[in-house]
């Protein structure tokens, strides 16, 4: 079997439905060590904060807590191909914008996002969109292969919508949520030093909001802020590759372009799959695997059927060299950012919401 063919049983409608892998972590200080979750923003009812969902009577302590979402995750995994030893499987697009350069990998909205919109890849990426709104994924593999991997949704035009291939979440079971107060004391009293007085120090003092306090000038006590949980349940990672969903890519109507286009985003979502996890995800939050529970990697066949999977990091990395080349990877280069393109995005956007609520306004007269 050749090196590009010996995957070709994940691409066949008999193969399996998708590659999962169940790893049980740690804090790097011990199973019942503090570990800080991600925090949310307030909206839709949420108050803000650690996403945790309670089940039953919160009384029983049953709950599970979002340490990592599947966005995030994927947002931590795909600047892997900026490495050297990863770089040469994907084109290396940098976006120009002023002082900075920004690598698509780095983009959170990958092909989709306004910074590449509003480039002078524009016309571009929305061809290549077009292309796969027919039928023909190839255009955006040339462009922005980890698009197809990691998923994209050009939502601000074409429309166009591609699932992940590689998804990732960690969750923390049956959490105790802790609290932590601090105290911040400045060096020098600064009424001492005329710089305000005595009076605008005591109104300062304990208010978050005051000036003084912001700039450091003053007495600042923080009370009750997040302190991370401890999980009595566990952390757990559960990773899937959608192989079910790869085998939807199409280059056009050609039979063997498609399967070299599979053979390519199925080389570069198992490199992605089979790499070691990044540990730190936050300050508070650095995971380690937990020796005492073993890893689950596991092939899931459509009837059920869970067989155990071998696939090395190492193999897995040859396999997808050789499918890169036989696919012919887009180039590398370098495209500026146009100030033109964002502003007229904004205008375009804002007239497309004022055109949405005329429309409306008249549906409803005509009512």
């Amino acid at each position: 079997m050749s090196k590009s063919s010996q995957f070709d049983s994940y691409l066949t409608d008999d193969g399996p439905a998708a590659l999962v892998v169940r790893e049980h972590l740690m804090p790097v200080e011990g199973v019942d060590g503090v570990v800080f979750p991600a925090t949310f923003a307030a909206g839709d009812g949420f108050k803000g904060g650690y996403n945790i969902n309670t089940f039953g009577d919160p009384k029983d302590g049953k709950n599970i807590c979002l340490i990592d979402s599947v966005g995030s995750q994927a947002n931590r995994i795909e600047p892997m191909f900026m490495r050297e030893v990863y770089r040469g499987l994907v084109p290396q697009i940098v976006i120009q914008a002023g002082e900075h350069e920004v690598n698509l990998l780095e983009a959170g909205h990958r092909a989709g996002d306004a910074l590449a919109r509003c480039s002078t890849l524009q016309q571009e990426l929305q061809e290549a969109f077009l292309a796969e709104l027919k039928g023909d994924c190839e255009p955006l593999a040339r462009i922005a292969p980890t698009s197809l991997v990691f998923g994209v949704w050009d939502s601000r035009d074409t429309q166009a919508k591609l699932p992940r291939l590689v998804s990732s979440t960690i969750r923390a079971f049956d959490v105790r949520k802790l609290t932590r107060g601090a105290v911040y004391i400045p060096p020098v009293d600064y009424t001492e030093l005329d710089v305000f007085s005595e009076e605008d120090k005591k109104k300062a003092e304990g208010n978050n909001k005051s000036p003084l306090a912001q700039r450091g000038f003053v007495h600042n006590p923080a009370s009750g802020a997040h302190g991370g949980v401890i999980a009595d349940g566990g952390i757990r990672r559960d990773a899937t590759l959608g192989l079910a969903a790869l085998r939807h890519l199409h280059a056009g109507d050609s039979v063997e372009k498609t399967l070299v286009l599979r053979r390519y985003i199925l080389g570069l979502a198992l490199v992605a799959f089979t790499a070691q996890p990044e540990s730190y995800l936050r300050q508070g939050c650095m995971l380690v695997l937990d020796p005492s529970q073993a890893r689950e990697f596991r092939e899931v066949y459509p009837d059920g059927r869970r067989e155990p999977c071998d696939v090395k990091h190492d193999v897995a990395l040859e396999f997808a060299k050789q499918a890169a080349k036989e696919f012919g990877m887009g180039e590398n280069r370098a495209v500026p950012f146009q100030k033109e393109r964002a502003q007229h995005d904004v205008k375009a956007d804002d007239a497309g919401k004022a055109k949405s609520k005329r429309s409306k306004k008249t549906e409803v007269e005509a009512n």
